[in-house]
């Protein structure tokens, strides 16, 4: 017996290895290509073994980034076979090299639900794998039903759940819209949590945790299973799983993932379910303090995996004081612990809970230990989070200490950090500011300090608090003319103190060390060194110092005429020169002190500061939580309530930060995939036009052309290659996944498997409307671009009114329809404010672009729209009618329409409200 060692597979890696150069690389594979092209196309029947041998050397061909055109059904009838290593090799080509040729992957699907139907649990997983790793819309579809059943059956094997389970959570995480899970299975799966196999349960988690984030409500059931399961785990007198422990931690995988997927909601209100959960957090701050049973790692890592996601827990409840003071004494601990992974741990919880009412004062206990860690850590990453959380935990009380720790620690912070840390003191120094001549005093200093990195956002908020403040604008003026006299004096400073000594230099005046011309003469030291843009600011202090003093009027007149300013090369300071010059030239005095008078206060809508914060950092941290706001809502009596603004800047963040960081196993599809970040244009536009780019990326541009006739549509699509290089295994479906498919018939023609590059390549075809609907269908697009799959999918834009032939008639037959139609779900009436101007002829056009004819004369208001259209399918017509009544003055529209069938009126009003 030949066995399964595939010598003549072994053969041909060798000879590749052992090649020389490309060229002899390229040789030797044209001729291996050459005999199995040979060997697949004789008369001779090549048995299971010689498939698979060739296969491979395919498959291998392949990896070394060479095109495949053929074997493709040799591989697909290995699927056939009732031998495993046959059936691993099929299945493993498909997996890797098979493109989306729809008569090729219907057949791969009927092979893998033969499979899956099988009494085999070897196949049975095979099949799970394949499906798991291609991954896509299609196959979401079509296993819908398979893949569930296999999961909730008492018959099937445990492995094959686990198996089940991790392929569900893949085909969720890829095609989340095409998989539709039924309803009925909803408490069969949860109760999977229960189940007594340690990798069943590991997987149910994890894939009940993804289908809560879409669907919490259905799934809410999982909380007291989750609970109760997590209790008989970690509880001293567990009796679960208790064949199973890491390193003398009981299931930690499974423990986390439990925690995990109580945090997707609030806490119980059960009070025993409550209570029996806080026991279980307890038990886990309890064992956290025992000492170590064993030195090696993996047993403290175990230990403090579960531990950190039950800390997690206890913040994401926020309603236990005892746990939230217990949770940041165990993290106080850490702080000081050799290992520095658990010292970053202990400090980004602390930030966490720095948030809680019931917390701040137990995380202000450690405020010594946290300023030491800021100055002796190596870690640059942990000083930053040291410093994240001292922001955290000011407030009014300790809120100088730790500005003036932070000062001290800018002046050798790394750079890397130094512009957040500049925000972070500005705004604590705004927010908790008694006295706003300590804000200036710190604001100079940090200006000072950090000034390349103070941003203008920064210095523009300086400006605000002294415009704001009548108060501190004599003391701002002084502390600004002594920081000019510095030697080295940042640009930065020189900004804000030239714009401070414009507007307030006149309050320092009476002081001989600080007169008119003194200031002048020092602001203008500095004037060469500076860039345009602050020359400009400073020329207009100058102006402002005409109007406040004018003994020096002639002297500053002098500089403007300077060739350097009159005739510099920079077309803004020429400009000033010039204007400024002219005015003090011709304007009296009187004049002059009105269009140079003192700038008016600010208006105050929200800290620029939070905002710079927001973008350099987000406030919204990878898993979700907000970041630390100090819980004292103090604010400034010319400010914002800062507190405020950042939950409204969390509240923005969320929908934009996803989770960074999981336990879980990373993504794979099996695929050389490169992420293609798409630019999906928006597909309503398609409801006013037939012709238009739909899609477009850096690779590819998608186009479409469609014209209707009755019930059909013909469609014709152009694909564009937009690089320079092949476009290879080519392939585009359109899907119409639900009742899309008894709704629509598409005939399509095949498409070419390769695009030129610069080049466009046509497909045409037709889709019949059978009966009304409402979604979209799905288009699938892959092929490989430099031996990189990419994949696209998005919705293809084909709406029920692409299907609409105007209707003419009279006055009296439309109110006629119009009364007949009176039926409650013929009808749908919405009221919408107005999206765009309100302009007669622009929403005409809409109307007639939609579908719909617009007739004049039928309604009494002459600026109502009213008209008629009938949706053209092949089971029957349905007859639409409609109104729409603008209000100018309230910026309103009212839109009725009214159609024969019922529930279509509905879809049709949801396509208009918002496009008016």
């Amino acid at each position: 017996m030949r066995g399964d060692a595939m010598r003549g597979l072994a053969v041909f890696i060798s000879d590749i290895r052992n090649c020389k150069s490309r060229e002899a690389e390229l040789r030797r594979i044209n001729k291996e290509l050459t005999n199995i092209r040979q060997r697949f196309r004789a008369d001779k029947t090549l048995d299971g073994y010689q498939k698979k041998k060739y296969v491979c050397k395919l498959l291998f061909i392949f990896l070394l980034g060479h095109d495949i055109d053929f074997g493709y059904m040799e591989a697909v009838n290995l699927l056939s076979s009732n031998k495993y290593t046959e059936k691993q090799i099929g299945y493993l080509f498909i997996s890797v090299i098979m493109n989306s040729s729809t008569e090729m992957k219907q057949l791969i699907i009927q092979n893998i639900r033969n499979d899956l139907q099988s009494r085999n649990p070897i196949f049975i997983n095979l099949a799970l794998q394949c499906v798991a790793n291609i991954g896509d819309r299609e196959m979401a579809i079509a296993f819908t039903n398979d893949i569930p059943r296999l999961l909730i059956s008492g018959d099937t094997l445990d492995a094959v759940k686990q198996s089940a389970a991790l392929c569900l959570l893949r085909l969720h995480r890829t095609s989340s819209d095409s998989l539709q899970l039924n309803t009925e299975w909803t408490a069969r799966i949860i109760h999977l949590l229960n189940d007594q196999h340690l990798g069943v349960a590991t997987a149910a988690v994890s894939l009940i945790d993804a289908l809560v984030k879409r669907n919490p409500d259905e799934y809410r059931g999982c909380v007291n299973l989750a609970v109760s399961r997590l209790s008989r785990i970690v509880t001293s007198s567990y009796t679960d799983f208790q064949d199973y422990t890491y390193y003398f931690v009981p299931a930690p995988w499974l423990c986390v993932k439990l925690l995990r997927l109580l945090q997707n909601y609030p806490p119980p209100e059960d009070p025993s379910v409550r209570s029996r959960l806080n026991e279980c957090l307890d038990t886990i701050l309890n064992k956290a303090q025992e000492p170590l049973k064993s030195k090696k790692v993996q047993h403290s890592n175990a230990r403090n995996a579960v531990l950190f996601e039950a800390i997690n827990l206890i913040i994401h409840m926020d309603c236990e004081s005892s746990l939230l003071v217990r949770a940041c004494n165990q993290l106080g601990q850490f702080l000081q612990n050799r290992e520095t992974n658990l010292r970053y741990l202990a400090l980004e919880s602390m930030c966490l809970l720095a948030a809680s009412e019931f917390s701040h004062e137990a995380v202000k206990k450690h405020q010594e230990t946290v300023i030491n860690a800021l100055k002796s850590e190596r870690d640059v990453s942990v000083r930053q989070r040291a410093v994240d959380l001292l922001y955290a935990m000011c407030d009014r009380s300790n809120a100088q200490d730790l500005v003036q720790e932070m000062l001290a620690y800018l002046e050798t912070a790394d750079y890397t950090i130094r512009e957040e840390m500049v925000l972070k003191i500005a705004i604590l120094s705004e927010k908790y500011a008694v006295d706003y001549s300590w804000y200036l005093d710190v604001m100079l200093k940090l200006i000072r300090i950090a000034g390349d990195f103070v941003s203008e956002e920064v210095w523009y908020r300086v400006i605000q608090v002294v415009v704001n403040r009548a108060d501190v604008q004599s003391y701002a003026a002084k502390i600004a003319f002594e920081a000019l006299q510095a030697p080295a004096c940042h640009e930065n400073m020189v900004k804000v103190g030239g714009y401070i000594l414009g507007e307030y230099g006149n309050l320092i005046a009476l002081d001989p060390r600080s007169t008119p011309m003194i200031q002048f003469n020092l602001l203008h030291s500095k004037y060469h060194l500076c860039s345009p843009a602050t020359r400009c600011l400073i020329l207009s202090t100058y102006m402002k110092f005409m109007n406040l003093f004018p003994e020096i009027k002639h002297h500053i007149q002098e500089i403007l005429r300077h060739d350097s300013n009159y005739r510099s090369s920079d077309v803004e300071i020429q400009q000033r020169a010039t204007e400024y010059l002219r005015l003090s030239e011709i304007c009296n005095p009187t004049v002059l002190a009105t269009i140079l008078e003192i700038m008016p206060p600010y208006p105050e809508k929200q800290s620029p500061l939070l905002v710079r914060l927001k973008q350099k950092k987000p406030l919204m941290e990878a898993n979700g939580a907000t970041e630390s706001q100090p819980v004292t809502s103090g604010n400034t009596d010319d400010g914002p309530k800062l507190t405020e603004t950042a939950i409204h800047l969390s509240q923005q963040a969320q929908h934009q930060n996803g989770l960074l960081v999981s336990l879980d196993t990373p993504e794979s599809n099996g695929h050389h995939e490169e992420s293609t970040s798409h630019h999906s244009l928006s597909t309503k536009k398609f409801l006013f036009k037939n012709s238009d780019i739909i899609f477009e990326n850096e690779l590819i541009q998608v186009g479409i052309k469609g014209e209707s006739t009755k019930s059909t549509m013909r469609i014709e699509l152009y694909y564009g290659n937009k690089t320079n290089s092949h476009l290879t295994h080519f392939s585009a479906d359109i899907f119409t996944p639900g009742d899309l498919q008894t709704a629509l018939r598409m005939n399509f023609e095949p498409i070419k498997s390769t695009i030129d590059p610069k080049a466009q390549i046509k497909q045409t075809g037709t889709i019949d409307c059978i009966k009304d609907f409402a979604d979209l269908p799905t288009m699938n697009i892959s092929f490989l671009h430099n031996n990189m799959l990419q994949k696209i999918d998005y919705a293809f834009p084909l709406y029920l009114n692409k299907f609409i032939e105007k209707a003419e008639m009279d006055s009296n037959n439309f109110f006629l329809r119009w009364r007949n139609l009176d039926k409650p779900n013929q009808e749908c009436q919405k009221i919408f404010p107005a999206k765009f101007p309100m302009v007669y002829n622009d929403c005409n056009q809409k109307l007639e672009d939609f579908g719909w004819s617009s007739l004049v004369g039928i309604d009494v208001n002459a600026e109502n729209f009213c008209g008629a259209g009938i949706i053209n399918t092949s089971t029957q017509p349905i007859g639409c009618l409609y109104r729409l009544e603008p209000n100018k003055q309230a910026k309103m529209y009212r839109l009725t329409i009214r159609t024969s069938k019922e529930g279509v009126a509905n879809r049709l009003t949801e396509l208009l409200e918002d496009q008016f």
